[in-house]
């Protein structure tokens, strides 16, 4: 038996597939601060002995947790003498140009503990001035004085040789035992000092959070008997052991979201859809990513807390290429100083919950609204709702203020949610050159299955898919995926007249660290597979773009063959190209994958139902542009495949309810997906 969790805002998941490939799902409600909690009771809840288990998959908030409610640890920066302000310089440019009233991103280190080394290299790696193990000494003191609890360490040109930075973290270690250190060679190998310091930095901020949450997590589960090899899913769409991960946390800043875009990929390969866009609602957020050709798309110049007016912290490791919004089942609609109705980003999370939870919370929420839509049934809730309540809320923040009822209130709030939702599907299709239309949709998290119709019918996408145990579709994600490794290397060529050899022998290099890395995990040689990327551009540019390149050793008879590639994904990102340009490489990033053995899906059992036996009741429900029509409402536990039915229609499971509007089609396929055509 294989075994994915999935730590959300709201709930905690549980995946799990025994031998015959038959797929089992649960979950439990999020327990912060303790969040370890929540992946026990979900396990406690579902009929798994610990000695059938095989393996463990785990997909954590953590670190995001960490960095966004600055609850990590009180860290130190050492650095190249003359350096030490620049996490206060960072970059000049700037998401909002003509706002009088911006400010730079708060640095995670104060000033007084950014303390600077004598110690030089060149842009070659070669040594100007030695390290200078004195004020290595002096810094320490002045860390251990302040109480620093962690430590990162950054020079100049260590991506190219990292000498310096080893003899230093050695020396640390020996005078502070038991500190987290980080020396930024081993979390980034890319150039550009400012983003390599902010990802050391933030590595370090998060190492003794991480290590205390993993280390409790595994205990915990070994007192339970589960001894299974245990992973962790990181932010690249591949897991990593437990040990991996306590030693470069930062590599799990996406860890749960990540896996849904992954699952979705292996979806769309199962059902012969190799172009998707992946949308997962969960109680917090919406994300979304798209994956073409059944690629899932990577980039290392991912920010946390970036928006149109912030720039945000840039982390310089390679994760999915997502697009995340404050809008979840649980955003909290709200009035703004200008008499406009919001939604988001803030959420009333697990605690205190939508005001149907009855947990205190008060404020009107995408869960309450859908509700009063008759979208959600209250009987669908592990928890007794009182809708008098929901009703009084959204009533007396959302329909008081603009003079309509409560239908038309919650109304009002699913348009004003859908309208975020679809601006963040544009980001990552429109905006980045791809016809959504070529694309299909699949929909998963607690909210995903009930928005995503009448997303897709906006953008003229003519097929949705709602995944089996949608709402738990991030766990099995995890199931699917490989573990995985990336290795960015800085080093730039010129491709008119390339010295090959160099450039096929630094690949072997990458290829042969990998194999090791791997052994180490316990995968063997045979086991382990590489995607070779190259990040290029154009001679004279200033920033990269990442393409995918052959795995064959470069030579003057395909060179051609990746340059064309670059020339087209430059084309794809920015709607030219410059054929007669010179090219340049800048950075080689190989991706290497240890394969983990997977377990079949199992194709969904007919059920002795009928499809009118199927339906649970006849309530009536808010459409946009319909108004309120009688609509069959189908218990999805109760559905075969080849079934079919046309909208109006829900589809209720146990923790989400898939809309299918007035004029669209569904049918249950042979692995139980709901898929609907939009009729667009």
């Amino acid at each position: 038996m294989r075994v994915a969790t999935d730590i959300g805002g709201t709930f905690t998941d549980i995946v799990y597939i025994d031998e015959q490939g038959k797929v089992c799902v649960n979950k439990s409600h999020t327990t912060p601060p303790d969040f370890e909690q929540g992946v026990l009771n979900v396990i406690q809840k579902c009929d798994i002995s610990p000695e059938e288990v095989k393996d463990l998959s785990h997909g954590t908030t953590v670190v995001i947790n960490a960095l966004t409610e600055r609850t990590g640890a009180k860290t130190g920066l050492i650095t190249t003498k003359g350096f030490r302000d620049i996490l206060e310089i960072g970059r000049g440019n700037r998401p909002d140009l003509f706002n009088f009233n911006f400010k730079k991103p708060k640095p995670f280190v104060p000033r007084y503990l950014r303390l600077e080394v004598e110690e030089r290299m060149d842009y070659q790696g070669n040594e100007l001035i030695a390290l200078k193990e004195e004020d290595i000494k002096t810094c320490v003191d002045t860390f251990k004085k302040e109480g620093v609890e962690a430590i990162a360490i950054v020079f100049l040109h260590s991506y190219i040789n990292a000498e310096h930075e080893k003899q230093a973290k050695a020396l640390v270690e020996k005078l502070m035992p038991g500190i987290a250190v980080t020396a930024s060679h081993e979390v980034s190998k890319e150039w550009r000092e400012y983003e390599r310091t902010t990802t050391a930095v933030l590595n370090s901020y998060v190492k003794p959070s991480a290590k205390t949450y993993i280390d409790n997590l595994y205990n915990k589960l070994e007192e339970m008997d589960i001894k299974c090899p245990k992973y962790i899913m990181q932010s690249n769409g591949g897991t990593t052991t437990f040990e991996n991960a306590k030693e470069v946390p930062i590599n799990m800043v996406e860890s749960g979201p990540v896996a849904g875009i992954y699952g979705s990929a292996m979806l769309g390969e199962m059902l012969g859809e190799n172009k998707v866009i992946a949308f997962d609602i969960g109680g917090t957020t919406a994300k979304c990513s798209l994956v073409d050709g059944g690629e899932v798309k990577t980039t290392t110049e991912y920010k946390i807390e970036k928006n149109a007016r912030f720039p945000g912290y840039p982390i310089r490791v390679p994760v999915v290429d997502i697009v995340e919004i404050g809008n979840g089942g649980g955003s909290i609609a709200w009035i703004d100083n200008t008499n406009s109705l919001r939604v988001g980003p803030k959420s009333a999370g697990a605690l205190p919950g939508p005001v149907a939870y009855q947990k205190g919370g008060t404020e009107p929420t995408t869960t309450d609204a859908n509700l009063i839509a008759g979208r959600l049934s209250p009987k669908n809730f592990d928890m007794d709702v009182d809708m008098e309540k929901v009703r009084g809320a959204i009533q007396e923040k959302v329909g008081d203020v603009y003079g309509i009822n409560t239908e038309e209130a919650a109304m009002g709030i699913i348009r004003v949610a859908n309208s975020n939702m679809l601006n963040a599907l544009k980001l990552v299709s429109i905006s980045k050159g791809y016809d959504p239309r070529e694309f299909a949709l699949v929909a998963f998290g607690g909210g995903g299955p009930m928005h995503a119709a009448a997303l897709a019918k906006e953008l003229n996408i003519k097929k949705v898919i709602i995944p089996l145990a949608a709402s738990v579709f991030s766990a099995w994600g995890m199931l699917m995926t490989d573990l995985r490794s990336d290795d960015i290397q800085t080093y730039r060529v010129k491709l008119d007249n390339p010295d090959f050899d160099a450039i096929n022998a630094e690949w072997e290099g990458l290829e042969e660290k990998a194999c090791q890395d791997n052994a180490r995990k316990g995968i063997s040689r045979e086991d382990v597979y590489f995607q070779h990327y190259l990040d290029m551009r154009y001679i004279g540019q200033d920033h990269t773009v990442k393409v995918k390149v052959p795995n064959d050793p470069m030579s003057a008879e395909n060179i051609s063959e990746f340059i064309e590639a670059f020339h087209r994904e430059h084309e794809q990102n920015y709607s030219f190209r410059l054929d007669e340009s010179g090219v340049e490489i800048v950075n080689i990033h190989l991706a290497s994958f240890g394969r983990i053995e997977k377990t079949p899906i199992k194709e969904a059992e007919i059920l002795p139902y009928s499809l009118e036996e199927a339906i649970k009741e006849i309530r009536p429900v808010i459409f946009e542009g319909d108004g309120t029509l009688d609509t069959k409402v189908y218990d999805r536990e109760k559905m075969s495949p080849g079934m079919k039915l046309e909208g109006p229609a829900i589809i209720e499971e146990v923790s989400s309810s898939a809309v299918i509007y007035p004029g669209m089609k569904a049918s249950v396929d042979k692995f139980g997906d709901i898929l609907i055509e939009t009729g667009v």
